[in-house]
């Protein structure tokens, strides 16, 4: 008897823990203050994501998902220097938003350095507004409060304080204990370190990771046009082949001590930011695309690329004394231009070595190999151009230089493009950089077949089978590219082209929604104009709903149907693909538009303020922002918090289903969920 009583109250204990276990919450904070100097401290955000869960850096692109965002109160007893810092951010070329996504998952540290005003203990309120995604779905954000106690001058070196609230559930316990929180920050860091040099790899498997990086890096679309300008030099320098070699040498070891050294010196002084504005910013890029350029004009023969003879003469008798200023600065000019393909690449080591001291050896060591990688092809060229000099006839070489040519002009596209993009110019759009490419390697595939000539070509006889093969690629590339030019996603080389937004004419979006319209347009009657925010929000195409509960329901009563509610978000990656893969099927789109009323809940949509009239109670904390409300809504009636997340009810609000249906990109899955729903509303 005993046992069944202490299995009773067991279970009542445990099922307020029952009920909360569909909330997610990935995030887990703490938070130190580390003393810089008697008036200077450096307040630590230190983050640790569930795996698979990912956060959005602050300097996310504005057509992206919602960036991270911390608002201080104002306190006279300090004084903020700067902003809140961040370490480098991995980018990805997101195919659902068209950007580059900045996210950080697993640890990371953002910092604060404040000033103080006081030699007293004082108190840093604020609070911290972010998104979190992983590949199944997003939690909305929502204000997330942080306190940090701050010691007087003379107190501790490091102090942890308050952990802040779950985003998920304000009332849940946090995960650090009083003891691991009052932790000095030399101690957490220690244990971080420790964890971290678990999963270190060997420093040997690290240089050869980074060396097949820095080979792979040869094959991207601004590091392999550089082949021919470097070989192009070597070929036609001294006959001196010792001399030739040296400097061949002495240019391989330049581009490995750029990338080793002057980039880690860079990262460690002015930030890892640093490197990425090379390879982002519109002048450098705009500085690339006019190299690019110039060398396309040369290399198709319409002028021949020198340098003054006063600096050829001086070149000489230098590389004669052993001057090695020449291909110095061809290292200098390759490591440059390629910046835009190897930053992506290497910022992860520069990051590494930039904020961290244990793996500091790593760090240099993955750089080491990755430089040596990046140099190898470039130096085996130029350290044997003698092979391609005594190769058959000049013809072939020239054809090769032809081609080259029309690589350089459709890849220095790509960093005008960039520029175009950074300055907002919008003159050369999707399908404008689309036409230009199709052109550009048609014309190299009429080429190659020996329909065109330049100067230096050879008449063809006949053409190869090499010859052959590269002309039907190139033919068939452009014709690939053709359906791009009226929307068509061309996912193999999104990463290459312009957003889909500057897209002026996009037939996909038309067929969708004229398509939608078609299929469902008896549905549609009735449903007012009117409706509550539906002069900002959207439903996906093809379909019409409401933005708003109350709404839904009275139109469900109206219509005698039942809802289906679709949580979602502005900037939520997974509820696109969603869209995308799974509303987007006609089957899918008929069901639902036949038989249910559609009420779209965007739970990160905070710049709606709702009237005073709608505010709700969440505690202590007044919500006042529709995306808020709709996020309390889920959490309190469905045990949820993530989008995208998708429930059927009734006009009286009652569940549908035996369970409501999460991420999952599967149609036939979807479909099934649906007509359970129907199913079971026709029986009530």
């Amino acid at each position: 008897m005993k046992k069944a009583i202490k299995l009773l109250v067991f279970l009542f204990l445990m099922s307020p823990l029952a009920s909360s276990i569909a909330q997610i919450n990935p995030a887990h904070w703490k938070f130190n203050v580390k003393e810089l100097s008697a008036d200077e401290v450096e307040l630590q955000f230190q983050l640790k994501l569930d795996a698979g869960w990912h956060i959005y850096s602050q300097k996310s692109d504005p057509n992206g998902p919602i960036p991270a965002e911390f608002t201080f109160e104002d306190n006279a007893n300090y004084k903020r220097v700067g902003g809140v810092v961040e370490p480098k951010p991995h980018e990805e070329m997101d195919d659902i938003f068209k950007c580059v996504v900045r996210s950080f998952s697993d640890k990371v540290t953002f910092r604060q350095k404040i000033k103080r005003n006081t030699d007293k203990t004082f108190e840093v309120k604020g609070s911290m507004y972010y998104q979190l995604c992983n590949d199944g779905s997003c939690i909305a954000p929502d204000d997330t409060p942080f306190t940090f106690k701050v010691p007087a001058a003379s107190g501790d070196t490091a102090t942890a304080v308050t952990e802040p609230l779950p985003i998920a559930d304000s009332n849940a316990d946090s995960e650090v204990s009083v003891a691991e929180a009052s932790q000095p920050a030399a101690e957490l860091n220690a244990d971080d370190n420790s964890e971290g040099k678990k999963n270190d790899k060997s420093i040997l498997g690290l240089f050869f990771g980074a060396l097949l990086a820095g080979i792979v890096t040869m094959f991207t679309p601004c590091v392999f046009p550089m082949i021919p300008m470097t070989v192009n030099f070597f070929m036609h320098s001294s006959d001196n082949k010792r001399k030739n070699r040296r400097q061949a040498l002495f240019f391989g070891f330049s581009i490995i001590f750029m990338f080793a050294v002057l980039g880690a010196i860079l990262t460690l002084f002015l930030g890892p930011e640093s490197l990425n504005v090379i390879g982002t910013h519109g002048i450098p890029n705009l500085i690339f695309f006019i190299i690019f350029f110039v060398f396309a004009l040369s290399f198709f023969g319409l002028f021949e690329i020198k340098m003054p003879e006063k600096w050829v003469n001086a070149s000489d008798a230098q590389a004669d004394k052993g001057g090695l200023l020449t291909p110095f600065f061809i290292a200098l000019t390759t490591v440059l231009v390629s910046f835009s393909c190897t930053g992506p690449i290497i910022g992860a080591a520069l990051v590494e070595l930039a904020t961290s001291t244990t793996n500091r050896w790593i760090s240099l060591v993955s750089m080491l190999g990755f430089g040596i990688g990046f140099a190898l092809p470039f130096t085996l060229l130029a350290f044997f151009p003698s092979v391609l000099k005594n190769m058959k006839s000049g013809g072939w070489l020239n054809s090769v230089k032809i081609v080259f040519a029309f690589l350089e002009l459709a890849f220095g596209l790509k960093f005008l493009q960039m520029a175009d993009l950074y300055w907002g110019w919008r003159i050369l759009d999707r399908e404008i950089y689309l036409a230009l490419w199709i052109v550009i390697f048609t014309l190299m595939g009429v080429y190659l077949l020996g329909k065109l000539k330049f100067k230096g070509d050879e008449e063809l006889q006949h053409i190869g089978v090499v010859r052959l093969f590269l002309s039907i690629a190139s033919l068939s590339f452009a014709v690939y590219m053709i359906p791009g030019l009226w929307g068509a996603p061309l996912n193999g080389i999104s990463g290459f082209l312009p957003p889909m937004h500057t897209q002026d004419f996009n037939i996909e979006k038309i067929v969708v929604d004229n398509k939608g319209a078609a299929v469902s347009a008896v549905s549609y009657d009735g449903i007012p104009a009117d409706r509550k925010y539906a002069d900002k929000l959207h439903e996906p195409l093809g379909y019409k709903g409401f933005f708003d509960i109350e709404e839904a329901k009275a139109y469900a009563r109206q219509t005698g149907k039942p809802i289906f509610i679709d949580f979602t978000g502005i900037n939520c990656n997974n509820c696109r693909k969603m869209e995308q893969y799974v509303l987007s099927n006609d089957e899918v789109k008929k069901y639902m538009n036949d038989n249910y009323v559609l009420c779209e809940l965007y739970c990160d949509m905070n710049d709606i303020t709702l009237p005073e009239s709608e505010w709700v109670k969440d505690g202590e904390r007044t919500i006042k922002t529709l995306g808020r409300r709709n996020l309390f809504f889920q959490r309190t009636h469905y045990n949820m918090n993530a989008q995208p997340y998708y429930v059927i009810i009734d006009a009286d609000g009652n569940s549908l289903t035996k369970e409501n249906f999460a991420y999952n990109p599967d149609p036939v899955k979807f479909l099934d969920f649906l007509k359970e729903g129907t199913t079971n509303f026709a029986k009530k």
